[in-house]
């Protein structure tokens, strides 16, 4: 095959599959985007072609991090291009080696949903392009991810590229039933359960904050005074005597707050002289905290020094949840990684306390030791600090802890009116569906709404207008098949492809055939 003609199949994979993806993209092209790269890999095979789908589809997706740091975009498109070329150059040599390269389609499947598995787990997460976000914005056709999570989205699109790949090169009656099948039975299902379905649990009123701070240029220079004015001045006009809940976003408080001593701030003091005029009310808010870290830390990885003593602090993200008489706090747990967190490999070590610009860390957060519920009026809430609303599996850990509905408060001005703050309410509407809880999302630059169980957004702010919003949401306490059971397809996938990695190296250890 000429060079130019694989190329072309590689680009168009890319340009396919990146087509698809929220929030503007045409989600069925998802179905056909990997056939091209599937003729290759039978064809006429190699790692660097492979590599320029992958490449076009992070960059043409993921690119507006660049709004963040140059460096740190540039290394995650290449590193994560590289992972999932790798991915799939495993699952040529396997096919190769134990099918001849004649079967074996199932090992994609396993392969991919063992390495989105494990860009959920590892210190270099990121599970922005797991295949099943693909159909955020086509949410009445996923709604049993109530029982598959995005797990069972990622083997709709790989099953639905592998059946119409082999349709187009062996033509027969059965497969075209197969593929009719494998398309449009999981979106009647969707669609009966989306029609079906009523939302369950008692009525609760909120008033979500969108206080509008630039990051770069207001939110870490403002005096704690203005913030407070600019999220309490829109706020103040929605709250009623019904009005249980105000949430305003993520770091809204940068008033270098240490939790010893956090109701002496001026930030908190102002809060509750506000929460004192609605008694009923309590509010949900992000601060930037810090707290002294025990004696014997100093191996912690999120352990930083101070300049000036022998002593240790930590650094925290942190969901605070405020009464007249209670300061509940939530401390982030799954955190982006540059922007909050570097690994905490080795040759890393070295560098924590340094100042290299990886898109804002210089240092590592501390972490939560669990998903913690914040409670109030016979409430529990799983507020969700930004990026955690990307991790299926751990917002469970919430519902698991009797959270009847889920904030998300986030900062999405950091990547401009680009598709980022956009995907990322788009993927909120998952979370809603697999675990049935509606949401408030709160975002100082970005958009802030309600999404009810369905994953429907039924009110949503404009981007960049300083604004609240005031709704009634339902509190469900029912779990889901997948809340009760997680990610159980990734957690099988994993070990599937530890089971044929190890049929693979007794096959090239024996240096026969593998008999089928």
């Amino acid at each position: 095959m000429k060079t130019m003609t694989k190329v072309g199949l590689a680009v168009l994979s890319g340009l396919l599959i990146a087509a698809a993806w929220p929030v503007r993209g045409l989600a069925p092209l998802a179905f056909v985007a990997f056939v091209p790269l599937l003729y290759l890999q039978e064809k006429d095979y190699s790692f660097w072609i492979s590599s320029i789908t992958f490449l076009i589809w992070n960059a043409l997706t993921t690119w507006w991090v660049w709004k963040t740091t140059a460096f740190g975009t540039i290394g995650m498109i290449v590193l994560n291009s590289l992972f999932m070329t790798c991915v799939f150059w495993a699952y040529h040599f396997v096919k190769t080696r134990l099918y001849d390269n004649k079967k074996g389609y199932y090992l994609l499947i396993i392969f991919v949903l063992a390495f989105e598995y494990l860009h959920l787990h590892w210190q270099i997460n990121w599970p922005w392009l797991n295949l099943g976000n693909v159909f955020s914005h086509y949410h009445t056709w996923v709604q049993w991810y109530s029982v598959t999570g995005i797990a069972g989205g990622t083997i709709w699109v790989l099953l639905a590229n592998i059946l119409i790949y082999k349709l187009l090169t062996n033509y027969n009656k059965t497969l075209v039933v197969l593929v009719i099948t494998i398309l449009f039975v999981p979106i009647i299902i969707s669609k009966l359960l989306y029609v079906s379905y009523e939302e369950k649990g008692g009525e609760i009123e909120i008033v979500v904050v969108q206080p509008n701070l630039d990051p770069y240029t207001e939110e870490f220079t403002l005096n704690p005074r203005q913030i407070m004015e600019r999220n309490l001045f829109v706020a103040a006009p929605l709250v009623t005597e019904n009005t249980r809940f105000v949430v305003s976003p993520e770091s809204a408080i940068q008033e270098n707050i240490w939790l010893d001593k956090i109701d002496k701030y001026y930030s908190i003091k102002e809060l509750r002289r506000f929460i004192d005029k609605y008694p009923q009310t309590c509010y949900v808010i992000g601060i930037s905290a810090y707290g002294l870290a025990p004696d014997g830390s100093e191996n912690d990885f999120a352990a930083r020094k101070f300049y000036d003593v022998d002593k240790y602090f930590y650094a925290y993200n942190t969901a605070t949840l405020i009464t007249q008489d209670t300061i509940l706090l939530y401390h982030k747990s799954r955190l982006t990684p540059g922007a909050e967190a570097m690994p905490s490999w080795w040759f890393m070590r070295m560098l924590k306390d340094s100042s290299l610009d990886l898109g804002g860390t210089v240092g590592t957060l501390k972490k939560d030791s669990e998903a913690r519920t914040l409670s109030f009026d016979n409430h529990k809430v799983g507020a969700l600090i930004c990026y955690e609303s990307v991790f299926g599996e751990y917002v469970t850990e919430f519902v698991k802890k009797g959270a009847d509905m889920l904030f998300v408060i986030t900062n999405d001005g950091w990547w401009g009116n680009s598709p980022g703050h956009k995907q990322h309410l788009e993927f909120s509407k998952l979370r809603a569906i697999e675990t049935r809880r509606s949401i408030a999302r709160s975002a100082n630059t970005g958009i802030s709404g309600f999404i009810n169980q369905r994953g429907d957004i039924v009110e949503q702010s404009k981007y960049w207008e300083q604004t609240a919003l005031r709704n009634t949401i339902k509190t469900n306490n029912k779990l889901t098949f997948y809340v009760r059971y997680g990610d159980y397809f990734y957690k099988v996938s994993v070990f599937l492809t530890a089971l044929v990695v190890a049929m693979t190296i007794v096959k090239l250890i024996l240096g026969k055939p593998w008999k089928h």
